[in-house]
């Protein structure tokens, strides 16, 4: 199984790990050894928590060269009329009622408190590749499922504005 990233996110990836290796990995380790000094370790909170913090870096370096590594690069251009990623989508939600805007991103970049949705949720499949003025069916799951009215669109484009998913 891979992501499709852009190449913008294998950029940011890419830098938020040298900056792990070089900057935070180096104070992390000083902190460890710091701590470690204070006595007893069994009962050293401070040495404990340095550890979990270096630990944690570890975790997320190797978890974002996975990413990198297993990654497909897609390129974001889409047709003028239709909806693609990064564009800005505005729907009459049916089941809710009312209208709502959403900007189609990578999974990787999806913050729905944001509005930003992946294009592999089930709202951004449904938009992929549709235009405005299109009924859509949202499929939720096997039992629930909506419709969507295409309303308004505004192409957007992959720029570094949008930060990564942080965990």
């Amino acid at each position: 199984m891979y992501d499709e990233l852009t190449q913008v996110d294998i950029q940011k990836m890419q830098e938020e790990i040298d900056y792990r290796v070089q900057v935070l990995r180096p104070q992390l380790i000083e902190e460890v050894q710091t701590t470690r000094a204070f006595g007893d370790l069994s009962e050293n909170f401070e040495y404990k928590e340095a550890k979990r913090a270096k630990n944690r870096n570890d975790s997320r370096i190797r978890y974002l060269q996975n990413m990198i590594r297993t990654a497909k690069v897609i390129d974001p251009a889409s047709k003028e009329d239709t909806v693609g990623l990064f564009d800005r989508v505005t729907v009459y939600n049916e089941k809710l009622g009312r209208e709502q805007s959403f900007q189609l991103v990578t999974t990787l970049r999806q913050d729905a408190l944001k509005g930003l949705i992946s294009k592999e949720s089930p709202v951004g499949k449904a938009l992929m590749g549709k235009k405005v003025g299109d009924r859509v069916l949202v499929q939720v799951n096997d039992r629930m499922s909506y419709y969507m009215v295409i309303r308004a669109m505004e192409k957007g484009e992959d720029d570094s504005s949008l930060e990564i998913s942080r965990y």
